[in-house]
């Protein structure tokens, strides 16, 4: 069973070395992460204008529990806006936070604006 549910800028920090890469790298093999924010990974290393077979087989070498986003996940993360919205806080950090109190663990973030977000059941981990 999974200990964490990465965010996306979990792993970007990661895959780009940046601050919090460390802590992230501790997970690897351990961890969940929605489909929707999987896509956000790869946009966000196609952007930095790496071949999508490159980002794909990036992703690939980190053995994630890659976890479909049905009805009810989407109904589930869209309860979140009300609690989110004033932080920024978009679909695939709200699909990110619903998946993490569904499986009943923490979420591990680099992005330290969620630090301010209180949510019943919502665990986090800062990498930075």
């Amino acid at each position: 069973m999974a200990s964490i549910v990465f965010d996306a800028s979990a792993l970007l920090a990661l895959l780009r070395d940046e601050p919090g890469a460390e802590v992230v790298a501790q997970y690897i093999g351990d961890g969940l992460i929605s489909a929707v924010n999987l896509q956000e990974v790869i946009k966000g290393l196609l952007r930095r204008e790496i071949p999508i077979d490159a980002a794909v087989a990036m992703l690939d070498a980190l053995h994630l529990d890659v976890r479909t986003h049905g009805r009810d996940d989407a109904i589930a993360a869209a309860k979140l806006y009300p609690l989110t919205k004033e932080f920024g806080s978009g679909l695939g950090d709200r699909t990110c936070m619903a998946l993490a109190i569904s499986e009943g663990i923490p979420v591990l973030t680099a992005d330290r604006e969620w630090a301010r977000i209180e949510i019943p059941g919502l665990k986090l981990l800062l990498a930075r």
